[in-house]
């Protein structure tokens, strides 16, 4: 039996440039590589770029957090996406500004008092993700039920 700590308070990950530019593969835990990447003339665009990494963290991180308190609610979840953007500061760091996510969720027994609530819990208690840019960025959560 494996004893691995599943909530470690230590995460650690690898990275190693692979090209002359800017192309990283990465993984964390073993886990399957990513390739990380920047637009040319820099990169090469052969993989996602940081920032977009970051706002498959951040939808990921909020997803699974309302997606287990809706669980924790009884809903019947039939399927469940998210869409999100980010708007970019001009003027460097070129930082996103402002985060719009859209959740997109199909449910027979899920109202809307049930996805604010579960929402505001990611964003008050439960995303990491999220916990570390609040202040610095604006993000705005909508939902719509199928």
């Amino acid at each position: 039996m494996n004893n691995q700590i599943i909530n470690s308070n230590e995460l650690s990950i690898n990275i190693s440039l692979i090209n002359n530019k800017l192309h990283f593969i990465g993984n964390a835990e073993n886990k399957e590589q990513i390739s990380i990447d920047y637009i040319p003339p820099y990169g090469d665009n052969l993989g996602h770029t940081s920032l977009e990494l970051f706002l498959l963290s951040l939808s990921s991180c909020l997803g699974s957090s309302v997606l287990l308190l809706l669980r924790k609610m009884n809903k019947n979840i039939i399927s469940f996406s998210i869409k999100t953007n980010g708007n970019r500061r001009e003027t460097h760091p070129t930082c996103f500004e402002k985060i719009n996510i859209q959740l997109i969720i199909e449910s027979d027994n899920t109202k809307a008092d049930d996805i604010e609530k579960a929402i505001k819990l990611s964003e008050e208690s439960i995303c990491p993700v999220w916990a570390m840019i609040k202040g610095n960025v604006e993000v705005h959560v909508n939902y719509s039920i199928i």
